[in-house]
């Protein structure tokens, strides 16, 4: 093996290591894109390692870590727990952090200090020389944000009763003389006592509010529908079968038919 080949093997090497000690990973990007910096350790200062103001998102694999708009912990500062967090933006740090921090475990944080709550993340990086085996994939399934209500206001015209025939009334009296009719009789005279109720019913309701003529008013009507949140899913929920045995997690892409595991069918990158 030449000297060139095994130097990169070894920063290869190096790098898989380094990811898997990491506990902290920011991403330049929403949703987990573009360049990334992962730490397992304080940095007091990003703009030393080029990564000042530029974190969009941000993955969180154990612990809770602080991480503050302004170098040395200064400033406005949020803690995070272990999870995935696609948008920096819901705390107010988009483009905004400048250094982090882990928080010790015996440390009181109030509840006010915490990032909203972030999607589920489980550690899935290789432990040691561990075997690994493909399992079958069972189902899948897709989970959005909840959805948001959109409205909006739509010019309506409206027939307004000033007396007269009443129209809707005529409407309402055909239907509940139909009810009526129907039960009276029975084969062919049903048919007949059912229209006859209808014709009577119809008329009767057309004398409600009679003395006056209909106009047409214009008037303000409130309209709203439900939509997704985003388009992407927030999360993939999979279930997978090892050995006999079911087993479920989230994952933040789609799978393929297969995941890989360990003996024991914990999930492995």
């Amino acid at each position: 093996m030449n000297a060139r080949w095994r130097n990169t093997l070894v920063a290869i090497g190096m790098a898989v290591a380094t990811q898997a000690a990491a506990q902290v990973s920011f991403y330049e990007n929403d949703d987990f894109g573009g360049r990334s910096f992962s730490t397992g350790k304080q940095v007091r200062d990003f703009s030393r390692i080029g990564f000042n103001d530029r974190a969009s998102s941000v993955v969180v694999l154990r612990d809770r870590w602080e991480v503050c708009e302004d170098a040395q912990f200064s400033g406005r500062c949020v803690v995070l727990r272990a999870g995935r967090y696609p948008s920096l933006a819901a705390m107010g740090l988009n483009d905004r952090v400048s250094s982090v921090r882990a928080v010790k475990t015996t440390a009181r944080i109030d509840d006010n200090r915490y990032a909203p709550a972030p999607v589920p993340v489980y550690d899935d990086h290789r432990r040691g020389n561990e075997r690994l085996y493909q399992a079958n994939v069972t189902s899948v399934r897709a989970v959005v944000g909840t959805p948001e209500q959109r409205c909006w206001i739509e010019r309506e015209e409206v027939v307004q009763q000033q007396g007269g025939a009443n129209v809707p009334a005529a409407i309402a009296g055909a239907v509940i003389g139909g009810i009526l009719g129907h039960q009276v009789g029975g084969g062919r005279g049903n048919d007949i006592a059912t229209a006859g109720g209808a014709v009577a019913g119809a008329a009767l309701g057309a004398n409600v509010g009679q003395g006056g003529a209909t106009q047409v008013v214009t008037q303000d009507v409130r309209r709203c529908a439900s939509t997704p949140s985003r388009s992407r899913p927030d999360y993939w929920d999979v279930s997978y079968n090892f050995r006999g045995q079911e087993h479920r997690i989230q994952m933040t892409a789609a799978p393929g038919p297969t995941v890989t595991v360990n003996s024991d069918g914990e999930p492995r990158a």
